[in-house]
């Protein structure tokens, strides 16, 4: 079973944090979003590679302020976060 879901995930907190640090800050916040919504580890969650590209376009110190996420939960625990055009 496969549990697919959309989010608009704000990274405004993102611009709080140092320049030479705010695109890694971005991934982890993603990561803790996605957990807090659907009752899993942070670890368990993987970061498309669209994803991690879309937020690393602008290096690490400018990534976008808003993203539109899909994700995919498994029946295994598993969370799979990918970009959403």
């Amino acid at each position: 079973m496969v549990l697919t879901r959309e989010y608009v995930i704000n990274l405004r907190r993102v611009y709080e944090v140092s320049r030479t640090k705010r695109a890694k800050y971005a991934v982890g916040l993603i990561r803790r979003f996605v957990a807090r919504h659907l009752h899993v580890e942070p670890r368990s969650v993987k970061v498309g590679q669209r994803l991690n590209m879309a937020l690393w376009s602008r290096s690490i110190e400018k990534p976008p302020r808003r993203v539109r996420v899909a994700v995919e939960k498994y029946s295994d625990g598993s969370v799979v976060v990918e970009l959403k055009e």
